[in-house]
């Protein structure tokens, strides 16, 4: 089975919770390479003892094709378009973006628990 290589970009509520789901999929096709996390959350804490390392965005756009899909789970558009702009000054036609929305639909399929509710979110593109 090929693996996905992913990052996940924001380790609050939602990102926390995201990151116990995926780290249980290891084994299943998914590859947890990097998290970027500024601020000292538990799911910041989770990603250091499991080892993921803790990268800047623009780490993570410099991967290039070592990164198949960035999973944005901060709910900010500014995030989302600084990981645009990084992706594009780093000339990285490889790496996809998905948005929390996409999260969200792939978490409904992998997990039977409830997602954490966020208040005044901007999960689109």
């Amino acid at each position: 089975m090929e693996k996905q290589n992913i990052a996940l970009v924001g380790l609050g509520r939602i990102g926390s919770a995201f990151l116990r789901e995926v780290s249980n999929k290891q084994n299943r096709g998914v590859n947890l390479l990097y998290a970027a996390e500024s601020a000292d959350t538990p799911g910041k804490a989770q990603a250091i003892a499991a080892g993921i390392r803790i990268a800047t965005l623009e780490e993570i756009a410099a991967a290039g094709a070592k990164v198949d899909i960035i999973f944005d789970l901060t709910g900010n558009p500014a995030v989302r378009k600084q990981m645009r702009e990084q992706l594009a000054a780093h000339k990285n036609q490889h790496t996809v973006i998905a948005p929390e929305s996409v999260a969200r639909l792939i978490w409904s399929l992998i997990s039977s628990e409830a997602l954490p509710e966020t208040q005044n979110r901007n999960t689109g593109y």
